[in-house]
């Protein structure tokens, strides 16, 4: 007995059933016409609050930088003084004010950094008191 080696039938396919209605394609447009804005316009705000922490960081580490070298050097008793540091392609620029502390022979040092992301500038500002007594 001989068997008949088995055909392999493809399935047929109606056409109606082989892509999608035009209504289907317009909705899927009018979805990615709403959420790729929305998800867009979210990357830009990450990017720009990841640019601000980044060099609030920096200009947190220049303002106590300045601090230090200004006890250091015995200049916390002027009235007020400037710079601009240079961190790679970005300037920071420094404003040191010194003033009396109401309270006990302390001097309120307070120094603020600017610097700018996309335009705007930004700061930061680091106080502490200093003993007038060692100076």
């Amino acid at each position: 007995m001989r068997c008949k080696p088995a055909i392999r039938q493809t399935p047929v396919i109606k056409r109606g059933q082989a892509a999608f209605t035009l209504v289907e394609v317009l909705a899927a447009l009018t979805l990615m016409a709403i959420v790729i804005p929305v998800a867009v316009d979210g990357l830009r705000l990450a990017n720009l609050a990841g640019q601000i922490g980044q060099r609030k960081a920096v200009a947190a580490r220049i303002a106590q930088r300045v601090v230090e070298e200004s006890m250091v050097t015995a200049q916390v008793r002027g009235a007020k003084q400037n710079g601009v540091v240079q961190e790679g392609a970005r300037q920071y620029q420094w404003s040191l004010r010194s003033e009396p502390w109401p309270q006990d022979a302390m001097r309120l040092v307070t120094v603020q950094v600017i610097f700018a992301v996309q335009g705007r500038d930004y700061d930061v500002r680091l106080s502490t008191l200093v003993d007038n007594s060692t100076q």
